[in-house]
């Protein structure tokens, strides 16, 4: 039995110590967890990350193949049909507006309804047409 004794490394005091510390951390955790129940550590960000690219809404009538292309969604390819459309839209019919309203981008090859419906709020369409 002396040999038992030898191996303890720990009296009983300092595990009654060790055992109060422990019980206190745990409580201070534990308390720290249900004060601060709703931080989020990494917060989302309201705006796409592309979002300050395009500052306002673009005209498709009258913005050009840079313009186009940043808008989210679009790509350079479908900008270039839809400026390609436009232009053979006023070689024929001069004094029209090519978009007049958003569903007229479906007359461009390429562009279906669900992507009408995603570039909607990067696109806007004048509301009269233009003069002579």
């Amino acid at each position: 039995m002396s040999g038992a004794r030898e191996l303890r490394v720990w009296t009983a005091a300092q595990r009654v110590v060790l055992a109060g510390f422990v019980l206190l951390l745990a409580g201070f955790l534990g308390f720290r967890l249900s004060w601060d129940r709703q931080h989020v550590p990494r917060p989302q960000r309201d705006e796409g990350q592309r979002a300050a690219e395009v500052l306002d809404r673009v005209d498709p009538n009258s913005a050009d193949l840079a313009t186009l292309s940043l808008v989210p969604g679009l790509g350079e390819k479908r900008a270039r049909e839809i400026v390609a459309y436009r232009d053979e839209f006023h070689r024929t019919r001069p004094n029209e507006v090519a978009f007049e309203k958003q569903e007229d981008l479906l007359k461009v090859s390429g562009i279906g309804v669900s992507m009408v419906e995603n570039l909607a709020p990067y696109l806007m369409f004048p509301t009269t047409k233009p003069s002579p």
